[in-house]
């Protein structure tokens, strides 16, 4: 086999984490625009086949052992471009049903691991896609390319989609990272302990999801009122803890610091498209639940990730594990401590997505969400996806550990109406 078709080690990692309850991809949903007719699936697939290049990771299938790519000689598009049955006539917490479903079903390993299903034509006339990628295939910011690549148009006389790419984050000194900065990430990213949550509890394979939506124009409105002009993601962590506030006190459990281990992209700017696969890393951001104040919740969360950013911590982890994997032992120990309940409670993840409208086949794009799923013992998942002037919050449990998620989404809307009352009247 040739060596650039070998699963990169961080690829290989994420699927040997498919378990019973975990299945390993993300999901992104798509809402189309009410139209006269239903979307053509033919015309679908006839669009995303034709855009599949030869070579691409779409048209590839995992090959065992010593996990490597390998074309899909029996590739099919119809069996990864489909329309759900029984969807047609549902409301949109409907749509959100199925989507749990599909986030909970497994995608075949015996062919490349994404899957579009459409779902509708829903009660008002707009229609669903869900898409599904599994994390050994792509992370945030390349599932993002991948759909670029294969299904995104321009919407009417809108520039052509532009898929926003983070940075690695800057850490200060030279260009290396000096071992003598890792004690003091460590201190920072593993060395407080998250307390006992209501967060953490076993999950099975059963998804539920919730989703919420807010202007991005106000949360940089927010951001831009404080003193230390807090970032959109610090806004995004802030009304994350204040809806959590309000969800677990209305649930009698008791509120008070929640850990929050926050994703960062380490993709630079001047990849291509063909830049497929995982580097992450990730940050570790206390969430003050018991204080009352938002803003004062807000500017904590700010102070707390500017630090960590100017340290370079994300880069400073993601060198530190890549050079345990030569002990692997250590590897798994500092592995335990890191991803356990008291390492961190919940993950929230935000990814900058495209700028500019889109259309599928020339149907609208109206929302874009983004969904990740939870783990043993960290029960619940936000992720936020920025799409064209709105910011999509996407929630994701097990129904059976968490029930009520779509009380939280009501909450993190109202969390955000109470920052930016709070910060801009």
């Amino acid at each position: 086999m040739e060596g650039s078709k070998r699963l990169s080690a961080d690829d290989a990692r994420i699927l040997e984490l498919e378990s019973a309850a975990i299945a390993g991809h993300t999901l992104k949903m798509i809402m189309l625009g009410p139209v006269d007719a239903p979307l053509d699936l033919d015309r679908l697939r006839e669009s995303v086949d034709a855009r599949l290049q030869e070579g691409s990771r779409g048209r590839e299938r995992v090959a065992l052992p010593a996990a490597h790519w390998v074309t899909d000689d029996d590739f099919d598009i119809a069996a990864h471009v489909r329309r759900r049955d029984g969807t047609a006539g549902i409301d949109e917490r409907g749509a959100w049903a199925v989507a749990g479903e599909l986030m909970a079903e497994r995608l075949d390993h015996r062919r490349p691991l994404w899957a579009l299903d459409v779902l509708g034509p829903l009660a008002d006339g707009r229609e669903a896609i869900v898409a599904r990628i599994h994390h050994a295939m792509a992370d945030g910011i390349s599932c993002l390319r991948f759909l670029d690549d294969v299904m995104w148009e321009p919407s009417g006389d809108a520039p052509s989609p532009s898929v926003a790419r983070t940075a690695v984050p800057a850490a200060g000194g030279s260009h290396g990272h000096e071992l003598r900065r890792l004690p003091a990430t460590l201190l920072r990213e593993l060395g407080h302990r998250a307390k006992d949550s209501a967060l953490d509890r076993r999950i099975g394979a059963a998804r539920e999801l919730a989703f919420t939506t807010a202007p991005l124009v106000d949360l940089k409105a927010i951001g831009a009122s404080r003193p230390g002009r807090a970032t959109v993601n610090d806004v995004l962590l802030a009304s994350v803890s204040g809806g959590l506030r309000a969800w677990l006190a209305g649930a009698g459990e008791r509120v008070g610091r929640l850990r929050a281990q926050v994703p960062v992209s380490l993709h630079h700017r001047d990849e291509g498209p063909a830049e497929l696969g995982n580097r992450d890393s990730f940050l570790n951001v206390d969430l003050p639940l018991a204080e009352a104040d938002p803003l004062a919740r807000l500017d904590r969360i700010s102070a707390g990730t500017a630090a960590r950013k100017v340290a370079g911590d994300a880069q400073e982890l993601y060198d530190l594990f890549h050079a345990l994997a030569r002990c692997p032992p250590l590897e798994r120990a500092v592995e335990r401590i890191a991803s356990g309940p008291h390492g961190f409670s919940l993950a929230i993840s935000d990814v900058p997505g495209p700028r500019s409208p889109l259309a599928v086949t020339g149907r609208p794009v109206e929302r874009l969400y983004s969904v990740a799923e939870p783990a043993q013992r960290h029960a619940l998942r936000v992720s936020a996806i920025s799409y064209a002037g709105t910011v999509g919050v996407g929630i994701c449990t097990d129904p059976e550990a968490l029930p009520g998620i779509a009380g939280l989404a009501d909450a993190i809307s109202g969390s955000i109406a109470e920052l930016r009352r709070a910060a801009i009247g």
